[in-house]
């Protein structure tokens, strides 16, 4: 019995780098929850675990210190909502375009929102953007990307932009996002166009615009596409950062870019 046990947790360590206590317990099946706590706390003693959480643990590489190794937080994430589609700045992360590092994950989930503090990283959940909820349409634009073995979901470069200039906290900023998502190596016009209208904001048709606009050589953007998104456009100058009350206006947009920001830009001007 001794031996069917720890083959049923070497698989369970081997297959789930981060895995929760009902995780082990459903995989396991040997014992109620108490037993398999019991189990875990050996092995978490011999440090081949580290606890991460309340029920919550993760998988020791061999020959590490358990107490200054730090687990990987998309993994983490995963953990405690297998549901979650990686989102704004982890989306950068993972689609390989983030100009910087960063140290929350953020994802979205059918689940409660929670936050969860981990070594050198902290865990962000947030529910599902109510626009796509409302619309059925919240996994439109996902990818699926590869991780330490694991696939994760993650939103595309076209969702990851749209949804990087709607909350640009998420995102380290409008510099950042610009600077990143002019990295992606390719975005389909028709599904930002898509994204766009299940936001239906006018501020994000001309943030998007504006950057489809600004590396329209990168992308294939021809004058065409760009009067496409131009429509949509705010009928009134709206500020890009909404923490923000100076700026530089770009009048085919009728957007207000932070200072620092769309230097270069022909049409820049104040507002």
């Amino acid at each position: 019995m001794a031996k069917t046990r720890h083959t049923d947790l070497g698989a369970l360590f081997a297959n789930h780098p981060v895995f929760t206590l009902d995780q082990a317990c459903d995989m396991l099946r040997s014992g109620g929850p108490a037993t398999v706590r019991n189990r875990l706390k050996h092995h978490l003693k011999k440090g081949r675990l580290r606890s991460i959480a309340r029920g919550v643990y993760a998988v020791v590489p061999p020959g590490t210190n358990p107490e200054s190794w730090v687990p990987d937080p998309f993994l983490v994430a995963l953990a405690i909502r297998p549901d979650a589609i990686f989102s704004h700045h982890s989306a950068l992360e993972l689609l390989g375009a983030a100009h910087s590092t960063w140290s929350v994950c953020t994802a979205c989930t059918a689940s409660r929102r929670v936050t969860l503090r981990i070594p050198n990283s902290t865990i962000r959940v947030f529910p599902h953007p109510t626009p796509l909820a409302r619309s059925g349409h919240v996994e439109l634009g996902i990818r699926r990307v590869e991780r330490r073995a694991t696939l994760l979901r993650t939103t595309g470069p076209e969702r990851t932009l749209v949804e990087g200039f709607r909350q640009l906290d998420l995102v380290g900023g409008v510099t950042e996002l610009v600077a990143s998502a002019g990295g992606f190596g390719s975005l389909d016009l028709a599904l930002l166009e898509e994204v766009l209208e299940c936001y239906s904001v006018r501020r994000l048709w001309a943030a998007v615009g504006w950057f489809l606009e600004r590396h329209a050589e990168a992308f294939g953007v021809r004058e065409e596409d760009l009067l496409r998104f131009q429509r949509h456009r705010p009928r009134s100058p709206i500020y890009l950062a909404r923490n923000t009350r100076t700026g530089r206006f770009l009048a085919r947009w009728n957007l207000v870019l932070p200072p620092d920001v769309g230097r270069g830009d022909p049409d820049a001007g104040e507002p």
